[in-house]
């Protein structure tokens, strides 16, 4: 088997921002050239030694930090790092760091990135058996942080994962036309992209592994500080696809007419306290 891409020392877990830099260079022109957004899918990406002791450790999950049984995301659950299993948990600040950062600049050409001590949003994904998460753009500010989302990246944790077990990771076209491409959700690859609001990705097909093995994932977001007061930030924004079953996101639609009607302290506060009642 070839070098993994992110050759970071298994036990420690400790890489250099020199090595990580030279590691990402062979594939940069590539993926800032993508289109209908830059982006990327790498084999064997880390040591395979280090997803094997996280897949270890997962065996035994903690109760969830969120979990969507909707329309749009369908049986999905999510855990923060802090609340995972030790080795884990080192894995997340590891791709927190500086050499991964290092790594991410020199892949995307974004200057300036700023990893979510957070954790917002990120952490462990997991998607049941007939679960899946339908095309969309994700949220586009850090408002604790004011930062501006710029970047996804998503390593996957399932050994022997085949293509019509669904759950592929689908990049969309920015007039959701049409797909674009499609990267089954296989062990140790990496797929990282480009977010913004009309990014639209997602795992539209439903996870149906015979076994009943949920599809897994490892999920980290980066962002810069570039935010601009006068944008409009957004939650996530759901599309359905063309000639398809998905079903429109009406809580976001009702917010975003919110929006445009009220000044933003006052949406703020009713835009919270709807969320809180799930409307």
């Amino acid at each position: 088997m070839n070098d993994p891409v992110y050759a970071i020392d298994p036990a420690s877990l400790l890489i250099s921002s020199a090595a990580a830099r030279k590691a990402a260079a062979p594939f940069a022109e590539a993926y800032q050239g993508e289109n209908p957004y830059p982006h990327g899918s790498y084999d064997n990406f880390l040591p395979p030694e280090v997803l094997d002791r996280v897949k270890e450790e997962l065996k035994s999950l903690p109760e969830a930090e969120s979990s969507f049984d909707r329309a749009q995301e369908k049986l999905k659950t999510s855990y923060i790092p802090e609340r995972l299993p030790k080795y884990t948990r080192q894995l997340f600040y590891a791709l927190n760091s500086r050499p991964f950062i290092a790594f991410l600049e020199e892949l995307t050409g974004i200057n300036g990135l700023i990893p979510d001590p957070y954790f917002a949003g990120a952490g462990v994904h997991v998607v049941a058996t007939g679960g899946h998460l339908d095309i969309h753009a994700d949220f586009n500010h850090h408002a604790k942080m004011n930062l501006e989302r710029r970047l996804n990246v998503l390593i996957y944790l399932n050994k022997g994962w085949q293509e019509e077990w669904g759950g592929s990771f689908e990049v969309w076209d920015k007039n959701m036309a049409g797909k674009v491409k499609s990267f089954v959700p296989v062990f140790n690859r990496m797929a990282c992209f480009n977010t913004s609001s009309d990014s639209w990705h997602g795992n539209p097909e439903m996870v149906n592994s015979p076994t009943g093995e949920p599809r897994m994932s490892i999920a980290l977001y980066y962002y810069t500080a570039t935010w601009d007061e006068r944008r409009k930030s957004h939650s996530t924004l759901f599309r359905p696809r063309p000639g398809s079953t998905d079903q429109r996101d009406k809580v976001e639609a009702r917010h975003e007419k919110l929006r445009d009607f009220l000044p933003p302290v006052v949406y703020r506060r009713v835009s919270h306290h709807l969320r809180k009642l799930g409307i």
